[in-house]
């Protein structure tokens, strides 16, 4: 059905559409824009992963890690209790 979906020719009559839609001097207006958007999410983007490199704190190798600390045991939870009633006698 789709066998040569994306031949030049179609690609030139959707061209054409576009421009026929949405005018030839809204076009460039709306590439700026697009154009904007690119550079601010990728500013943003780089300004989150140095911001993520900055906090992170450096790792250390497993086997420094485990002959400097002590074994820790689990914690064991704390036994529930019920709660006292607080109702008033009327």
């Amino acid at each position: 059905m789709l066998r040569n979906g994306l031949e030049p020719w179609h690609l030139l009559v959707v061209a054409i559409m576009v421009i026929l839609l949405f005018g030839s001097k809204k076009l460039p207006e709306a590439a700026r824009g697009l154009g904007k958007s690119m550079r601010i999410l990728k500013s943003e983007a780089k300004a989150m992963k140095t911001d993520d490199l900055a906090t992170a704190a450096p790792a250390e190798p497993m086997s420094v890690q485990m002959a400097t600390e002590p074994a820790a045991t689990p914690a064991q939870p704390e036994p529930r209790t019920a709660p006292e009633p607080t109702g008033t006698a009327g």
